[in-house]
């Protein structure tokens, strides 16, 4: 017996699992499909045939999901998996599906995310504004690397003001997280919400803050938490779906509950381990 990546609890027998070597597809476009995949280890690209020659749409790593739309919609598969490196895969059917989605709920929503990101850009939306469905195929964004305080700084808003030239910009001191292991930084937005996660590949949607370059047990959900910036002070707030748990000063939260935080006070986010800061 076996548990899934990520510490879902649902064990499952060996023989679910299978071993990809490099190169070799998981199952091709067209391909009819009853299973999906969760990756055990290893990486796997998503490929799809454009203009007569296969072009990678994603790339997926371990505890990432792919083949899902098969057990969905029972509809052949809209592009191919194959072996970036060697890999261990576990094969969900549809009778296992279910058990999934009740021991790991943030496996649901993260499908959640995905079929809304696909209906935002669907076909028809696509040609009216005179774009082929085809050429908007892409892989995600690539990941945005913590480096500095500067590198992770959430972008200004188009809208902000530019300062004159010679002059000094003037800076407010920004909210930000320091991890505590590696003392890089991560800015917050000084106003409305700054989301806390880990890319997903999956669905290319990227958090404010990523934290993945200092997640070394990938402990942390895809969106994890919210701190939110209010006139007057900040509040955290736990996502639904969140695996691993969300601390202040070593208190868990409660999932969806807002509670103040402080300059100072220690935010965990799974096992990464951070200082919230405010002043310099």
């Amino acid at each position: 017996m076996a548990d899934t990546p990520g510490g879902t609890g649902l064990a499952v027998e060996e023989q679910f699992f299978s071993k990809v070597a490099p190169g070799e597809f998981v199952f091709r476009e067209n391909e009819p499909g009853a299973e999906m995949y969760i990756i055990q280890d290893g990486e796997v690209e998503i490929v799809k045939q454009l203009h007569g020659e296969l072009r990678q749409v994603a790339v997926l790593e371990e505890g990432d999901f792919f083949g899902e739309m098969a057990i969905l919609e029972d509809m052949p598969r809209t592009a191919a998996a194959r072996a970036l490196t060697s890999a261990t895969l576990l094969r969900i059917d549809r009778t296992t599906f279910n058990q999934l989605i009740r021991h790991n709920p943030e496996i649901s929503v993260r499908m959640l995310r995905k079929l809304c990101h696909r209906l935002r850009t669907t076909n028809p939306v696509l040609l009216e504004v005179g774009i082929q469905p085809e050429e908007a195929v892409a892989a995600p964004e690539p990941v945005a690397s913590a480096l500095s305080p500067a590198a992770s700084a959430p972008a200004a808003p188009a809208d902000a003001a530019t300062p004159a030239a010679g002059a000094e910009p003037e800076l407010p001191t920004a909210p930000r997280l320091i991890h505590g292991e590696t003392g890089t930084e991560f800015r917050l937005w000084p106003d409305g919400e700054t989301i806390i996660g880990r890319f997903d590949p999956v669905t290319g949607v990227q958090p404010e803050v990523d934290l993945k370059p200092v997640d070394f047990h990938r402990s942390t959900s895809r969106r994890h938490a919210v701190i939110q910036a209010r006139e007057g002070g900040f509040s955290l707030r736990e996502e639904v779906g969140c695996a691993n748990g969300t601390f202040v000063n070593g208190q868990r939260l409660a999932t969806g509950v807002e509670v103040e935080i402080h300059d100072g006070d220690a935010l965990q986010f799974g096992l990464v381990k951070t200082l919230f800061r405010v002043s310099s």
